[in-house]
């Protein structure tokens, strides 16, 4: 790191641009629980010196007039670390609700694109001698493989790390005038058309290659039609309008044990995921006095597509599959069967695949009419997002201090109040929920429901405790307390 970056956005990276508005703030995040009180100048200075590790995070967005082209990439002459990295106390002791209730509204408000598309917090105050550091970086500059690449560039794999290499001198040139933008889209727009010429007199030489897409393109409408022809159900967090506010709920569990229930049950970490997804929806439903038989609420789950040699690229490679919770379920067991026979068939059928090339296909659409569909796109196919990025294994720190838990914090768009992330870290697995208190006001029943569920398939797997979770919501004697509803 760093690896090739380009200077001018691609159509998926933009459009989480377009897709923004003020009550929807397209950026991801995590909250991150260190030992210790990290110092903040340290901190400070720690990021500042590895900025030419990721020198994306020194460059900000320049929109091109009319749209004619995506918007570029480009070196802030006023770039300071002070406006990015800022400090905030709680009322010590700050316990882990404050801190939640404090993420939550650090996490709200959308980025200034005035200026690199970043920021985090440092906060002190929490009891236990801990500190927390809340990150907030824009879905257009990285996904959530990207974004764990950009962790360990900023952490160290030891207490005692060897000092960064001294920085070179940042000299960014002036922003580009508003006629330097529109003549640089307008060639830019000119080389692809040509790069698309020369690439389609190629295929006229060798019809294979154009057969094999005309099959692709035929397989990706057959593997989406059925979700495309019907709706979603209605849950109780789908809303008409998304408020500025948002809520975090967060859980922690033994990937260990994770391990130990795929291997009992069958399918992948993933798959026991978003069993446990399942589960916590069926006893919030429940709880809530409603009905579960026959309802299927739809889960996009990003897949990433990410090539070797792309790694450090940052920006989005990503594509998703469409999967139904099979909620109506009571038997943990099988819910999980039916899930791992549901992603089974997704992954033979390449539905992933297939979404991929019709968002390559989406890209050739003209720009203007890009940036418009993301102004007025509507959502009727997929009830939430669940995304699920592999984290390192292995214990990081900053600044001599030790990485305790790591949540991802998501974004929500369109009409869906909730969404989740997951995320695997020093052997633990990490679930973040984040909700639109306004349509789901009562997250926290979620993540209780998502700890029963979790609980529940690891007595149906058969998994003896390998080691217990200890932080957010876990009793001193290591119990969780069940949410009071059966299967």
């Amino acid at each position: 790191m760093p690896g090739k970056l380009s200077r001018r956005l691609t159509a998926s990276d933009a459009a989480f641009l377009y897709l923004e508005r003020p009550n929807t703030p397209m950026h991801i995040g995590s909250l991150a629980v260190y030992e210790g009180q990290v110092p903040f100048e340290a901190f400070q200075e720690q990021i500042r010196a590895r900025m030419q590790l990721i020198p994306r995070y020194r460059q900000r967005v320049s929109f091109v007039p009319f749209s004619i082209a995506h918007p570029t990439w480009e070196d802030d002459p006023e770039f300071d670390i002070r406006n990015h990295v800022y400090h905030v106390h709680m009322p010590s002791p700050g316990t882990d609700a404050n801190l939640l209730e404090l993420s939550s509204r650090l996490f709200a408000p959308a980025l200034d694109r005035n200026k690199p598309l970043w920021e985090m917090y440092v906060v002190h105050g929490l009891d236990g001698d801990r500190t927390g550091i809340v990150s907030k970086v824009h879905h257009c500059m990285v996904d959530g493989v990207s974004g764990i690449e950009l962790l360990l560039a900023c952490l160290d794999l030891s207490p005692n790390p060897a000092p960064p290499p001294e920085p070179e001198p940042y000299e960014p040139p002036p922003l580009p005038s508003t006629a330097e933008r529109v003549i640089d889209g307008f060639w830019d727009n000119v080389s692809e058309q040509v790069a698309a010429a020369r690439e389609w007199q190629k295929n006229a030489l060798d019809v294979r290659p154009q057969i094999q897409q005309w099959n692709d393109a035929m397989r990706a409408f057959r593997t989406t039609a059925p979700w495309a022809t019907s709706q979603a159900p209605s849950m109780p967090f789908t809303t008409s309008s998304l408020s500025k506010e948002r809520q975090a709920a967060v859980s922690e569990m033994s990937f260990v044990e994770i391990r130990k229930i795929r291997t009992s049950l069958g399918g992948t970490v993933n798959d026991v995921v978003l069993a446990i997804l399942a589960g916590g929806l069926r006893k919030y439903l429940l709880r809530h006095g409603l009905r579960v038989d026959g309802v299927e609420p739809r889960v996009m789950i990003p897949v990433n597509v990410r090539l070797e040699n792309e790694k450090g690229a940052l920006g989005n490679r990503v594509s998703g599959m469409l999967s139904p919770l099979p909620i109506g379920e009571p038997d943990p067991a099988t819910r999980l069967q039916r899930i791992r026979d549901q992603t089974e068939t997704l992954k033979k059928d390449n539905q992933a695949g297939a979404v991929e090339l019709l968002m390559r296909m989406g890209s050739f659409v003209p720009v203007p009419m890009q940036a418009l569909a993301g102004a007025t796109m509507r959502n009727t196919l997929i009830n939430m997002i669940c995304t699920n990025v592999p984290g390192p294994m292995i214990p990081l720190y900053c600044v001599g201090h030790l990485l305790q838990e790591h949540y991802p914090l998501v974004p929500l768009s369109m009409n869906m109040g909730l969404g989740a992330g997951v995320t695997s870290y020093n052997h633990k697995l990490f679930f973040g929920l984040m909700a639109d208190p306004k349509a789901m006001p009562d997250v926290d029943m979620l993540k209780e429901c998502i700890d029963d569920a979790y609980l529940e398939l690891r007595a149906a797997a058969g998994v003896d405790i390998v080691d217990l979770p200890d932080f957010f919501g876990i009793r001193s004697n290591g119990v969780i307390e069940p949410a009071g509803v059966g299967n």
